[in-house]
């Protein structure tokens, strides 16, 4: 007889023997202990686990000529050495027929099978279909089998195994007993492998066989199959086949993962040159760019599991060195470095897989890792406002504040009506006699209290805009009260002429904040309002078309037309996106204009303006405060 593989010469002949399975072997082993034998069984998983190994196993058993308890055969196990277990064992029994159903899929086959399966075995207790790939079957030969799965003879069993039990119809699948079997654990792997290197006189490292392991993924059968393959190309020493760690990489064209160590070493330290160099030497010895992003992603997969669950946690399907690699590639990162690592990685992963110049893609992805360890957490950038507070305090140095960008020099006064290509008819533009009485900012907003809460709702106008804001004390209502008699005082004084944009935006954002559109005012505030005898346009800029849409909706727009009715213009308006701008310079210069104007002395707004965490915020983010809010009056 010829060589025969290692897969086929220790495959394992019963139940025990089974590696990795043991809620299948258990269950079926109590089955025939107890004479409760189902007529048809489906066997699910990952490739090279035993699925059809123990289809066979079960055969021998149910065929089996010894009873059990017998000297032969004393548990439910098949003896092994009768007649009938030496056939199925070698594939030729009578009444075991095993069909390829990748081959044999239609419903001409499965008729014969029908056909057959009526007539009584030629010699043993059962006929024993074993269908492997059965999800392979055609939707009409499984429709034909219907009922002989349902009601067969006595003496007729069946057993599917699949790697795709979702397409075995469910109406197959009711009338079967269905085993889901799991992938074979890594030390399961590990210890067979060592068990044959022994009975094939193989002498081998114990990185070696870990790495074999590693490369089945799982599979018993894959693990066997590339360690035949290391054993043909190892040296022989002694008349001994060597495996070594290193033979083995060579063999399945893979990197040491030192190698991915050193490669985090140099990210983590920043070093784009170290990190570029060590990579150059890779793809120079011969690796390839997909499977070195491969085993970088499998490598950063197994540090984050040690940073989670330390180095001895059962993530880790790897051996004691690589666990202690991994844990020490984990204590350089944190756990959301780690992550987003092995998100860079495996994007980068797939991009190689449709990319020409692979080598050019894996290099830029190895280069965003060093980019993102510069980006700075949202946590740490908030923290630092808390420390801003602390050293703001009497006594101790803050850094200054940004200068404001100086706001820009007044214009002449418009005229009543302001073309939108007219100079000087943009934001930038004085406003209009009449507007310091109508233009009156919105303070009800602001509530008077000694504890107060800074946010950033609507911008306050430009000392150019009006007179002192209403006091805070007066609430919304008494606020909107004097917007309006200022807007009428200003319209009583010139009733021909059409209100200015500035005084319309005074007034319309003021009814909006009121209304609870905040999110509109604070928009429409900062952009560029045109008001003629053809109506309002507002230009925003920075914003999209869809978004502006969202924020500036019908409601908003029907309390801007009620506003444009009672300043006596045209009741249309027109909100539009404007170019895309530096909108924080925009709004910086907005901001320096309105510095000069200083809150009401003893106010909230004063107590939150002057408060450190405040100032400090201001700093970080170029913000502005816009209006305050005293919780504890709701």
């Amino acid at each position: 007889m010829g060589y025969q593989v290692l897969a086929r010469k220790y495959r394992p002949q019963r139940f025990a023997d089974v590696a990795g399975q043991d809620h299948v072997t258990r269950t079926l082993l109590n089955a025939l202990q107890q004479n409760r034998v189902a007529h048809g069984y489906i066997f699910s998983g990952h490739r090279g686990i035993g699925k059809t190994t123990i289809a066979r196993i079960l055969a021998m058993a149910l065929n089996c000529r010894n009873e059990v308890g017998s000297a032969p055969r004393p548990s439910a196990e098949p003896c092994g050495v009768c007649e009938s277990c030496e056939e199925i064992r070698q594939g030729n029994a009578v009444d075991v027929i095993e069909i390829d159903a990748a081959t044999n899929r239609g419903i001409d086959e499965i008729r014969e099978l029908r056909e057959a399966a009526r007539y009584s075995p030629a010699r043993d207790r059962y006929k024993i279909y074993i269908l492997d790939e059965a999800h392979q079957i055609t939707e009409a030969a499984f429709n034909a089998l219907l009922k002989t799965l349902e009601e067969p003879p006595a003496h007729v069993i069946f057993m599917m195994a699949t790697t795709q039990p979702e397409d075995i119809p469910q109406t197959i699948r009711s009338r079967c007993q269905h085993f889901s079997f799991h992938a074979v654990k890594f030390d399961d792997i590990l210890a067979q492998l060592r068990m044959i290197a022994d009975a094939e006189q193989v002498t081998a490292e114990e990185e070696a066989l870990a790495l074999l392991t590693e490369a089945g993924d799982g599979s018993m059968r894959d693990a066997l199959s590339i360690m035949d393959q290391a054993i043909a190309s190892a040296a022989v020493e002694s008349g001994r086949p060597v495996l070594s760690a290193a033979q083995i990489r060579e063999l399945m064209g893979s990197a040491s993962n030192a190698v991915f160590e050193r490669l985090l070493e140099a990210v983590a330290a920043g070093q784009s040159a170290e990190l570029l160099e060590q990579l150059n030497a890779l793809v120079n010895a011969g690796h390839n760019p997909s499977s070195l992003a491969r085993q970088m992603a499998r490598y950063l997969r197994n540090a984050l599991m040690a940073k989670l669950g330390g180095e001895h946690t059962g993530l880790l399907e790897i051996s004691a060195d690589e666990r202690a690699r991994a844990a020490r590639t984990a204590l350089l990162f944190s756990e959301e470095e780690l992550t987003r690592n092995l998100q860079i990685v495996l994007r980068t992963f797939d991009d190689l897989n449709y990319r020409q110049e692979q080598r050019f893609h894996l290099e830029l992805g190895l280069l965003k890792l060093i980019h993102a360890q510069r980006l700075l957490p949202i946590e740490e950038l908030l923290s630092g406002v808390a420390a801003g507070a602390v050293s703001a305090a009497p006594g101790s140095s803050r850094p200054a504040p940004h200068p404001a960008r100086p706001a820009a020099p007044s214009a002449a006064p418009p005229p009543a009506s302001i073309s939108p290509f007219a100079p000087g008819g943009g934001r930038g533009s004085a406003p209009a006699p009449q507007q310091s009485a109508a233009s009156a900012p919105m303070a009800g907003t602001a509530r008077s209290s000694p504890s107060a809460s800074a946010i950033a709702p609507e911008p306050s106008p430009g000392p150019a805009r009006g007179p002192a804001p209403v006091p805070a004390a007066a609430g919304p209502a008494a606020s909107y009260a004097a917007n309006a008699t200022l807007t009428e005082g200003a319209l009583a004084k010139a009733p021909q002429a059409a209100p200015h944009s500035e005084a319309a935006r005074q007034v319309i954002v003021s009814a909006l904040s009121a209304a609870g559109h905040v999110s509109a005012a604070q928009l429409l505030d900062t952009g560029e309002w045109v008001l003629d005898a053809a109506g309002l346009r507002i230009e925003v800029a920075g914003i999209g078309k869809k978004m502006l849409s969202l924020t500036v909706n019908a409601a908003a727009e029907k309390i801007i037309q009620q506003e444009l009715r009672g300043l006596g213009a045209p009741a249309r308006v027109m909100v539009v996106p404007g170019q895309k701008t530096d909108l924080a310079e925009h709004l910086g210069a907005r901001q320096a204009a309105r510095a000069t104007t200083a809150p009401p002395a003893g106010s909230v707004q004063e107590a939150a303006l002057a408060h450190p965490m405040v100032r400090r915020a201001q700093e970080i983010f170029h913000a502005e405060v816009r209006s305050v809010i005293d919780l504890r009056q709701k």
